[in-house]
């Protein structure tokens, strides 16, 4: 099988600022990440070749081509659930790989305010009209919930143990969030305030589940050789995986919910692509899928950056914070800085090229020395996930 390691340059990349954007169309948001990454790379809309348009809920690639007056270009829309920001990058970085395009654009937003309190349409479960939670009979928040509750057991963490544990990943999203100028919720808050948060799903309170988000980020890619055309600080894209598993852990009796598989296999194909052994210590930051605050804690066990059972150790110390060994969610994560479920993936994309380049947005926020950074993009529930796994570095 061959890889795209360092086939495929990233050259421009742009993203709105995340939050309840009421008086924002999609539109308007597709028109200003793109013309960020436009401008970023330092060329115009009719330079690009072919787009690619990353959303759950809108359809066809019409989305982005109306409201960027693209010219009869092959624009496509592309869709994996909460993975689809990452699966919109792969799609483009194959294109440009297999030589059938130079530049391209990639689009990736949801306006999910626009859909009411639950930030989903009435139909996404094929159950229309139906209300989210007394008569669809279940949440995202209550699956993550049964995580949670299986891992405290199966790890000997009592539940005051593991309530804490969870809060103060919560703590540290919103100390990073509240740093990020474009994060949506940008306000710290306490362990008490987390612990003593509303009950949504026990154990995961107000703090530890992403809000109801608009937000679109986007992304001109090129091939490597031709990058320094465009600008100097490029970065390339190092390992890519995608896994999407057989969605049997509703029925299995064995699905023990404290592990994700489909990171795992993700994580194995993308580390064998860049070469990486040792994640922890070859990677310089990460961005995770953090939809819930235990869903951060997993996610960096099945990433390989700390053994299974072992999260809560490195939490308490400090690991995973800006000062730690390795930085996770410097963003504030999708907790913090937002969830549009079709932006998201891109959007993690978005720090960690900053970060490379030197350049967050607010310079207490620069990490020092980034040379290589994952981003972590996970649709789905426990026991049903796709999920994509992108590292890009210096070239």
């Amino acid at each position: 099988m061959e890889s795209i390691k360092d086939k495929v340059a990233i050259v421009g990349m742009g993203c709105t600022r995340f939050g309840e954007l009421w008086d924002r169309s999609a539109e308007d948001m597709i028109v200003e990440a793109a013309e960020e990454a436009l401008a970023d790379a330092g060329i115009g809309i009719q330079d690009i070749q072919a787009a690619w348009a990353g959303t759950m809920f809108d359809y066809t690639g019409a989305t982005i081509a109306k409201p960027l007056k693209l010219q009869y270009i092959p624009v496509t829309r592309v869709e994996n659930a909460c993975g689809t920001g990452i699966e919109a990058i792969r799609a483009a970085a194959f294109a440009v790989a297999a030589g059938v395009y130079d530049r391209v654009l990639v689009v990736t937003y949801e306006k999910m305010k626009d859909y009411g309190f639950p930030g989903l349409p009435n139909d996404v479960e094929r159950l229309p009209r139906r209300h989210p939670v007394f008569e669809v009979g279940y949440t995202a928040a209550g699956n993550y919930a049964l995580a949670a509750t299986r891992y405290f057991r199966q790890y000997g963490l009592s539940n005051e143990e593991g309530k804490l544990t969870l809060a103060k990943i919560s703590v540290k999203s919103h100390y990073n969030g509240a740093r990020n100028p474009r994060a949506h919720l940008r306000r710290e808050v306490t362990l008490e305030q987390v612990v003593n948060a509303p009950m949504i799903a026990w154990p995961l309170g107000l703090f530890d589940c992403c809000g109801v988000t608009d937000g679109a980020a986007a992304a001109v890619l090129c091939r490597a050789e031709d990058a320094r055309s465009f600008r100097d600080d490029y970065v390339t894209i190092k390992g890519l995986g995608v896994s999407v598993g057989p969605g049997q852990g509703y029925v299995r009796t064995d699905y023990d919910y404290t592990h994700w598989g489909e990171t795992e296999h993700a994580a194995r194909q993308a580390y064998e692509m860049a070469g990486i052994k040792d994640p922890r210590k070859e990677l310089d930051v990460a961005e995770v899928h953090d939809c819930f605050s235990i869903s951060e804690l997993i996610a960096c066990e099945s990433l390989g950056f700390c053994p299974k059972g072992q999260a809560k150790e490195d939490i308490d110390a400090g690991t995973f914070t800006q000062e730690g060994e390795l930085p996770v969610n410097i963003s504030g994560g999708l907790k913090s800085f937002g969830h549009p479920i079709g932006a998201s993936g891109c959007r993690e994309t978005y720090e960690v090229y900053k970060q490379i380049q030197g350049k967050a947005e607010e310079p207490s926020r620069q990490l020092k020395n980034v040379q290589q950074g994952l981003i972590h993009n996970q649709g789905g529930l426990p026991g049903k996930f796709m999920c994509c796994v992108l590292i890009i570095g210096a070239p």
